[in-house]
């Protein structure tokens, strides 16, 4: 029988004794914070210990502490400290509680509409607030995803600390506010202010939505869990301007944050009710707190409770900004992602003037090519199930087990799919130029959105693979380059077409994201390995 003062985890995970005989591993508790080096095989002891010494020590110690063998993850204390803390883990392998073992419909309760609505009221709001910059009035447009650049580097490492759930919800409850006062604007100051704090507000969502999937989903299924987690803000971009072409044509420009923050209390108040927390540590940090009240026991503790505030904030806060400076998988993706986002917007913010001054549209009919970006959303839902069978195809090749795989199996995709988006700008530029008909700009579009999605959703599965622990993070630093770029390329988009027409002008962005987008796969596929081999964040993931 294991005395007290050994240095040894005993889990005991059965609810009740029954005939049958337990068995306990053992690990190292490490006095840093809250790492355990578990041993296997050659490194860790399974012990077979007889029914009747467990209920003789688990009856002392329930007499002792009234505990009631729900689940218990004893902690003998270290021969370096002096307390005994009793740790938490799960249960075992099919504990209901984590995540990773929810039914699939509870899966998809826990999985950037207003950022592109207003595209078609630039005009109407430029006229009645008196912007005579078409810098400035692509601005309003913009400024919101420039608060994307910051809002994830807070939002994301406090997911880390408190879970997702109330992150994601307080974030929304700033989004609904300021995206209201934005219909109440009287300046051009006032909206581009409320804009940028309904951003902030907004981009709890950007970060955390990879880590939520990363939760809840293996590596097996987490490109089909992908794709339909990006039907929201696949939508959004297409059907967005749409409703706000028709609504600044029949009522007034302030009705489109209006209806967006109708919408937004309704999806608000779904989350307060349904949405779960999924977040590991965060979920046993909330067990062991129940039953340090149900129990009367000050002994049970998670990793994160090892950690002062101070120091979760320290390490947390600054944790995406080194991942962005050290790390050369995230400085490689983020750049082609950056690039291939900000495309996206520039075309966004040009639409307007191209379909109501070139082709004679009216604004609500203008507003119906942004149908096009569906694109995005057959791109979007074709990526997560050949991904997942390409996922498939490369283990069995390389003899990995189910489940298991290199993260650079999510990249081969991105090859053809560049070749299509590079396509797509191509037909788009110079159909816009010669004035054909308007439904052969609008495939190009179509097809810029399909392949610019799949290499967005093969850059962020593959970031979710090898930060696993850290996709929050991960994702919070390539978002800053991300929206960086969708901010700035609909500044310069009236001035690059003006100089250089819709034909150069698409034939330099297609060039150069042919030269980022090829090569950058390739070699990641090829070194990725080594890479990660490198990096203490992906290490041991």
């Amino acid at each position: 029988m294991l005395r007290p003062d050994s240095t040894h985890v005993l889990v005991a995970s059965e609810r009740r004794i029954d005939s049958e005989l337990l068995f306990f591993t053992h690990k190292s508790v490490n006095d840093s914070c809250g790492e355990n080096h578990r041993y296997s095989s050659s490194n860790h002891l399974e012990v077979e210990v007889d029914l009747k010494e467990l209920a003789s020590c688990a009856s002392d110690i329930s007499s002792e502490r009234n505990l009631d063998l729900e689940y218990v993850s004893y902690v003998h204390q270290s021969k370096k400290t002096s307390d005994r803390t009793m740790q938490m883990t799960w249960d075992s392998l099919d504990d209901p509680e984590n995540p990773k073992n929810w039914t699939r419909a509870w899966k998809w309760t826990a999985t950037p509409l207003s950022s592109s609505m207003a595209a078609p009221a630039l005009s109407n709001i430029s006229e009645e607030l008196q912007i005579n910059s078409a810098m400035h009035t692509n601005l309003v447009l913009s400024i919101f995803v420039l608060a994307y650049c910051f809002g994830p580097f807070v939002s994301s490492p406090c997911a880390e600390i408190w879970g997702r759930k109330h992150i994601v919800q307080y974030g929304n409850l700033a989004f609904l506010l300021f995206n209201t006062a934005c219909g109440f604007a009287r300046t051009e100051t006032e909206l581009i202010a409320f804009r940028f704090l309904a951003g902030l507000g907004g981009s709890a969502t950007v970060g955390i939505g990879s880590a939520v999937l990363s939760d809840c989903w293996g590596a097996e299924n987490r490109g089909q869990a992908m794709s339909i987690y990006q039907l929201a803000p696949v939508m959004g971009p297409a059907l967005a301007p749409i409703v706000g072409g028709f609504i600044a044509q029949y009522t007034t420009w302030r009705w489109i944050f209006w209806s967006i923050s109708i919408f937004s209390i309704v999806i608000q108040l779904i989350a307060f009710a349904a949405l779960p927390e999924t977040y590991a540590p965060r979920i046993l940090q909330l067990k062991a707190q129940r039953l340090r009240q149900k129990l009367g026991n000050p002994y049970f503790r998670t990793e994160l409770e090892d950690c002062t505030l101070r120091q979760l904030l320290g390490i947390s806060l600054t944790r995406p900004w080194r991942l962005l400076a050290t790390q050369p998988i995230i400085q490689v993706m983020a750049l082609y992602q950056a690039f291939n986002f900000g495309m996206l917007y520039l075309i966004i913010s040009s639409l307007p003037k191209l379909w109501e001054e070139t082709y004679g549209m009216s604004k609500s009919m203008a507003s119906l090519n942004y149908l096009a970006l569906v694109g995005s959303l057959i791109g979007a839902q074709c990526c997560g199930p050949l991904t997942d069978a390409i996922h498939r195809r490369l283990r069995k090749r390389y003899g990995f087990g189910d489940g298991k795989g290199l993260p650079e199996f999510r990249i081969p995709l991105m090859v053809p799919a560049t070749g299509i988006s590079a396509a797509g700008i191509f037909i788009f530029g110079f159909s816009a130029q010669a004035k054909l008909h308007w439904i052969v700009p609008d495939i190009g579009i179509a097809l810029f959105g399909g392949g610019s999605m799949v290499s967005y959703l093969c850059i962020q599965m593959y970031m979710v693979d090898t930060y696993t622990r850290y996709a929050a993070s991960a994702s919070a630093a390539s978002a800053f380059l991300r929206s960086l770029a969708a901010f700035v390329f609909p500044l310069f988009a009236p001035y690059l077409f003006q100089r250089l027409h819709y034909d150069l002008g698409c034939a330099v962005l297609g060039s150069i994201a042919v030269g980022l987008g090829i090569p950058a796969p390739i070699l990641l596929y090829f070194y990725g390995p080594r890479l990660r081999k490198c990096s203490s964040y992906a290490a041991g993931e």
